[in-house]
């Protein structure tokens, strides 16, 4: 029977005791509903419970109407709500899933689920809105357990529809790749914060159905196709969850968000799905795509449609065309919150919740295609992403990570009092009082100062990463007066070319001729409107920067390049437009580089370096390159070896053209160039080995060193020539050698096994695949392994004990110079100390000098007769070849080589080094020659190759006029002649 005297009972007095007396009004409501259904005995156990769960009770009850009242017209389920152990504790997914599962089997028809479905959700909201509100679970906890319930409701319920609609219309099927029929079932993506797990406390769900193949149901009755049963499905779906009976509702369905938005089919097969998005998708479907998730039905097959889309979502190159998409929403959003007065509204108002999603979603859409770490769709993980990646500052995200986390327990908040689905702050006293009280604050007044600064912080941050700067835009502006008519061709060629010299370009004719030419091709006049307004807002701030360079003519033919490169991938265009100073690092390299100009025009991607004007001129260190490509690495599938290899060319393409940069900026000396250029080698190198070796073990096992004993990696990557020498420049290849330390008559460990020897063999071309292979991203490196034992007639991989007769026997003399230069560079610790002893005995054995020089000599004339410049008819040459010519670099070369040959038997530290410098150094020690004549030496041989270095960044040849370098020429010919003549 009901309890009497409800109202002057000692709990009633003890409850209101607890709660603001603005408050007491509708509490004491709800408490006489809770006496008018409860009985004696339910009111006994609630007269039990303990002070702290009465406490909970009066703060849940007060600041939740929707909570109190649930609860008061169910007392049987608020005594095991409140009283009991099992309710008010957290709950894992399969928790949720497994409690509405045993709800749901004994229903039988449509009417019984959506009870038992409205049922399960009123309880649980009750559930999570008290542990909200008294702090037991913390916001985290909140939105996971929303996306928990949300996607149980949605999957059990989808899963009693499909059963019934196959029973009335027959059972979908698909094909599968052998020709044989399996049934399918609908895939539900779920968008939104319902897909990233971070569902509010009263919000709606925006899905989206799909399904696998087209075709008909079989079935002993009636049969559809599978579109027309999967939007029967779907229907039923929505219904079951969105239609409001006395029981209330499941969750508000919002299909707008599918193809074609609401005059869009209600199920789409995956190939419509993956058609429409490459086809029509626009940017804004980018942005929502970045949360999707499949929910609920085949999720299996569901995630193949997921990995078809991911290039729709995350381009591949830096995209900064997502910034205007942006800009676009939040003024849209801006227009409606003025509209509307909703400038109190916590999502969408001014340092709202949305704000931070974007900020974080423009950071996922413009270096997602990149950076793997950023394609997640939880917020939190995106702020973990953003401080790994270096893309904001610490104490910037820790601001957004708080106030994110802030606002959502506003949000939380506001919609927890009476289960409506609204991001407002209340106007009326009571409810902003239960605001503040939830949010832990004593009055509204202190509460709205922490929330004004919240939305600050988010407003300021939101308008350094998207927001349009005014000095920027006005100074655009100022330009497009000027360079607008110089671009449009609204003015005539003389007044054209009179703005031209106005702005100091000394040949206005050749350079407007260039503008209209390009204007005028067929690449520009085919271009979609889009791309098209791109480029024409782009060319006025892109003439204004050219002039400021005294080339200007030239610099613009370089730029150019670049422009047409790009003419269908203006997204390029936007990033420069949208960072000034990238666009002025652009136009300083280009014009002192030609090279620059085509690496960045062939990979356009290399703009994303110019970002960072203090890094382009800081290259790394190995120890950070190592880590720095380490990263990368990490966030790509291990199996998926084309993007890997993407990645290292890249990479590579990326880091010397910060080299190059610095080199021409003046801040990096020769021997730093160079020491970079081979350290980026040596990390590539360093990680192909890695890969193929992995590769190659977990599909043979590893090579055993004797029966039952696995090696590791007995393996080295030795380098001769330039990367041994540490004299790597830009456009150099690699002269390799691989060695092993195994015996080959055992076999690797694995369930495929194979012979060692064949194992190397293979690791070896794999090596040799990832490096040489041309690529849409280019080659990483140019191999040449002729100088392997035997030359080209030899085995790719020798073992070491093989190499080291072969030098000792077989080597002519030219081998064991090319040995002088030789190092280990990737590979076993253990077998390069091996290497390096093998090398060090060759090196340093004795000679007979006399035998040697003539061997040294001879091939070196051969050298020159070949590759110097050629004399005809006697007549006086008019360059020199600064490499190859007598008095050139190879000359030095030879002289080091020599030197170290002949006398490393008596002077040991001769061998220890494989650059020339070094070893230059060691030759004076010795007193083989004077230290003067080795410093000299050495500022020649630095002079020479400085100059290389710099023509090769101008695309210009080694060969100077005849009269160049003349002091450097003497030098090494004098010394030359000292030694071989």
């Amino acid at each position: 029977m009901p309890v009497t005297g409800f109202s002057s009972d000692s709990l009633q007095s003890e409850l209101v005791a607890l709660i603001h007396p603005a408050l007491v009004t509708e509490f004491s409501q709800s408490l006489e509903l809770l006496q008018e259904k409860s009985t004696e005995e339910l009111y006994g156990r609630l007269s039990d419970i303990d002070s702290d769960r009465k406490q909970a009770w009066a703060r849940v009850w007060s600041l939740s109407p929707f909570v109190a009242d649930y609860c008061a017209r169910n007392p049987d389920f608020f005594v095991e709500l409140v009283a009991s152990d099992n309710y008010l504790v957290s709950k894992s997914e399969d928790e949720f899933r497994q409690q509405l599962q045993s709800m749901v089997e004994e229903v039988t028809d449509e009417a019984s689920l959506m009870s038992v479905l409205r049922r399960f959700r009123q309880q649980q909201m009750c559930r999570i809105v008290w542990r909200d509100f008294t702090r037991q679970a913390d916001m985290d906890e909140t939105v996971r357990d929303m996306t928990y319930l949300a996607d149980s409701c949605i999957d059990i319920a989808l899963a009693w529809i499909y059963r019934d609609c196959c029973q009335k219309l027959g059972t979908p099927m698909r094909q599968n790749a052998d020709g044989s029929k399996v049934k399918q079932s609908m895939s539900v993506i779920g968008m939104g914060k319902l897909g990233a797990h971070e569902l509010n406390v009263s919000s709606d769900i925006d899905l989206i159905f799909t399904f696998a193949q087209k075709g008909e149901t079989e079935g002993p009755g009636r049969t559809v196709d599978n579109q027309a049963f999967f939007i029967r499905v779907g229907q039923r779906l929505i219904n079951v969850l969105d239609r409001t009976t006395g029981e209330g509702f499941v969750f508000r369905v919002d299909m707008r968000l599918r193809p074609y938005g609401q005059s869009g089919a209600l199920a789409l097969s995956f190939s419509a799905m993956e058609e429409y998005y490459q086809d029509q998708g626009r940017e804004w479907e980018r942005y929502a795509m970045v949360k999707a998730r499949m929910v609920a039905g085949d999720k299996d097959q569901g995630e193949n449609l997921m990995v078809a889309l991911q290039p729709f979502v995350y381009r591949k190159y830096i995209d900064f065309s997502v910034i205007e998409s942006l800009r676009d929403m939040k003024r849209m959003i801006a227009r409606e919150v003025r509209r509307k007065g909703m400038e109190d509204n916590i999502k969408l108002g001014d340092g709202g919740i949305r704000e931070i999603e974007f900020i974080a979603q423009a950071f996922q859409l413009i270096r997602g295609g990149r950076d793997l770490n950023l394609r997640t769709r939880e917020l939190r993980q995106v702020f973990v992403a953003l401080i790994e990646n270096d893309l904001m500052p610490v104490t910037a995200v820790d601001e957004l990570r708080h106030a994110y986390q802030f606002l959502r327990n506003v949000e939380h908040a506001v919609q927890g009092i009476r289960d409506q689905q609204t991001q407002m702050l209340p106007t009326d006293k009571v409810n902003r009082l239960r605001v503040a009280r939830v949010m832990g604050f004593d009055d509204w007044d202190d509460f709205a100062e922490v929330l004004s600064m919240h939305r600050a912080r988010v407003s300021a941050h939101f308008a350094d990463v998207i927001a349009e700067d005014e000095e920027t835009e006005a100074a655009r502006t100022r330009h497009d007066d000027c360079w607008q008519l110089v671009w449009s061709g609204e003015i005539d060629d003389l007044k054209c070319q009179e703005i031209l010299s106005g702005q100091g370009v000394a040949n206005p004719t050749r350079f407007a001729e260039r503008l209209r030419n390009l204007k005028q091709s067929k690449a520009v006049l085919m271009m979609q409107t889009q791309s098209r307004e791109r480029l024409d807002r782009f060319m006025p701030i892109l003439l204004e920067a050219i002039v400021q360079v005294a080339n200007a003519e030239v610099t613009l033919e370089r730029v150019l390049m670049l422009v047409e490169s790009v003419l269908r991938r203006t997204a390029y265009l936007v990033l420069l437009y949208e960072n000034p100073g990238a666009l002025e690092q652009l136009v300083k390299l280009c014009s002192v580089s030609p090279w620059i100009a085509e690496q960045v025009a062939g990979t356009p991607l290399l703009l994303d370096e110019l970002l960072n004007a203090e890094s382009l001129y800081t290259p790394p260190r190995k120890s950070e390159l190592i880590d720095e490509l380490s990263q990368q690495l990490l966030r790509i599938p291990e199996e998926d070896l084309e993007e890997i290899m993407d990645v290292l060319r890249l990479f590579k393409k990326a880091h010397v053209l910060r080299v190059a940069a610095s080199e021409l900026a003046n801040t990096l000396p020769l021997m730093k160039v160079s020491d970079y250029l081979t350290w980026i080698a040596e990390a590539m190198l360093d990680k192909v080995v890695q890969i193929a070796w992995q590769m190659l073990v977990g599909k043979h096992g590893y090579p055993q060193k004797a029966p039952g004993v696995p090696c590791e990696l007995e393996f080295l990557v030795v380098g001769y020539g330039k990367v041994g020498g540490i004299e790597l420049g830009y456009g150099s290849d690699l002269d390799l050698v691989f060695i092993h330390d195994v015996p080959t008559h055992l076999s690797t460990d694995g369930d495929r096994s194979i012979d060692n020897a064949v194992f190397f063999i293979r690791l070896g071309q794999k090596i040799i695949h990832i490096l040489n292979a041309q690529m849409g991203s280019g080659q990483l490196y140019e191999v040449d392994m002729r100088l392997r034992p035997s030359g080209n007639a030899g085995l790719l991989v020798t073992s070491l004990q093989a190499f080291e007769k072969y030098q000792e026997n077989d080597a002519w003399t030219w081998e064991h110079q090319a040995l002088v230069r030789a190092r280990p560079i990737a590979g076993g610790a253990r077998l390069a100390q091996k290497f390096q002893a093998v090398r060090g005995r060759i090196v340093g054995k004795q000679r007979e000098i006399d035998k040697l020089r003539d061997e040294v000599s001879a091939m070196r004339y051969k050298m020159r007769d070949n590759l110097g410049t050629k004399v005809i008819g006697g007549a006086k040459p008019e360059v020199f070849h600064i490499k190859h010519d007598a008095g050139g670099i190879v000359d030095i070369e030879f002289i080091v080589q020599f030197c170290v040959l002949a006398y490393g038997y008596t002077h040991p530290a001769l061998c220890r080094w494989s650059d020339n410098i070094r070893i230059l150094e060691e030759i004076g020690r010795a007193g083989i020659l004077p230290v003067e004549k080795t410093e000299q030496l050495k500022q020649a041989y630095i002079t020479l190759r400085s100059i290389i270095h710099k023509r090769a960044l101008q695309n210009e040849s080694a060969k100077v006029g005849i009269d160049t370098l003349l002091d450097q020429r003497q030098l090494i010919t004098d010394v030359w002649n000292t030694l071989f003549l």
